[in-house]
């Protein structure tokens, strides 16, 4: 059990498992992503993000190279509306081969 009683998993009245999140939605919530330093990751990222979370602000992207400069790492703050929609959003960034990972 978590700090404020919550468990990762219960079980529905049908005896099936079901996934509850700690989360409260709406929040903001950050996602990290990485990959190689080039603006096809970039395109591909902010494809991914912007299917998925319609209003981004513009302030919402940070977008930091490595010390060497051959990656890059683009962190979007954004209000989240559920736990299906950041499961979506970090399924289809995961299955990307040009995402080396996302956080």
């Amino acid at each position: 059990m978590g700090e404020n009683g919550c468990h990762p998993s219960a079980i529905r009245e049908d005896g099936q498992m079901k996934k509850e999140t700690l989360l409260e939605f709406p929040c903001e919530f950050p996602i990290k992503v990485m990959g190689k330093a080039d603006n096809a990751f970039e395109k591909t990222a902010l494809s991914i993000f912007t299917k998925h979370i319609p209003d981004i602000k513009e302030n919402a992207l940070t977008i930091r190279p490595s010390s060497n400069g051959t990656y890059v790492s683009i962190t979007l703050t954004f209000t989240a509306t559920s736990q299906k929609q950041l499961d979506d959003i970090y399924l289809e960034l995961s299955a990307h081969p040009d995402v080396l990972m996302a956080l």
